[in-house]
């Protein structure tokens, strides 16, 4: 996928809120969004999942399936969990039974499934969403703000959801303001600010190496290791084996 020149804004006499977006992601590339609040990035999501049109330029090499999932799933309708999700399967021509309950089971909401939407918490709300962007494996997956609401357990399973995308040769854009990035490691930067859009470099891999010294020595070898340029993750005590 491909932002060629992008601009946009909210209205014909509105000041652009994105100018001059000029960025590609690759198939297998997932790219965090960051930015201040209200820079664009919400904006710059739905662009590249095809909800909002540019003003000027071209979003362009769009992959035929596409997930999105915004940060506030519409919750405010009459039908159940699984009634919606069985209407959106439909719709990608699936029958979605199976995949459903599979879903359900590793986002761990199976017994909210036939809980009308407007009931659910937001968290909840949020894995009806996640799993609707899911129902057919999508070429691209739009994440806004995707642990937002969630419960820990389900935190865990985003990385692994994102993982699996890109091993399929699919590609991920996501928007991240709880610094849950880190768990996100290898993914391209995407700054968002003064409406526009800039890709920092990629970061260097890293390994992480475990050390034990004495504990009286502790200190010093922490101290040599940041001159030397080193990151100290974390300093722990041994527990003694019995």
């Amino acid at each position: 996928m491909r932002f060629q020149d992008v601009w946009f804004r909210y209205g014909r006499r509105a000041p652009w809120t994105l100018r001059g977006v000029d960025l590609t992601l690759q198939p297998g590339e997932t790219a965090v969004v960051a930015g201040p609040n209200g820079s664009g990035k919400s904006t710059l999501l739905q662009l590249a999942a095809g909800v909002l049109r540019p003003g000027r330029g071209a979003v362009t090499d769009r992959p035929a399936v596409i997930g999105w999932v915004p940060e506030r799933f519409p919750a405010d309708q009459p039908f159940t969990a699984r009634t919606h999700l069985k209407h959106m399967a439909a719709i990608r021509g699936r029958d979605g039974t199976a995949d459903i309950e599979r879903w359900a089971r590793r986002l761990h909401f199976e017994n909210f499934l036939d809980v009308r939407l407007s009931r659910l918490s937001k968290g909840s709300a949020q894995k009806v969403g996640l799993v609707q962007a899911l129902l057919a494996p999508p070429g691209l997956l739009v994440l806004d703000e995707p642990w937002e609401g969630l419960d820990a357990q389900t935190r865990e399973q985003v990385p692994a959801i994102v993982a699996e995308v890109v091993a399929r040769g699919g590609s991920v854009l996501v928007s991240d303001h709880l610094g849950e990035v880190a768990r996100l490691p290898g993914a391209s930067r995407w700054h968002v600010r003064d409406g526009e859009v800039h890709a920092a470099e990629r970061p260097a891999s890293k390994k992480v190496i475990e050390l034990a010294v004495d504990a009286a020595d502790a200190p010093d070898a922490v101290s040599r290791l940041r001159s030397a340029g080193f990151e100290i993750l974390t300093v722990r005590d041994e527990v003694p084996q019995p």
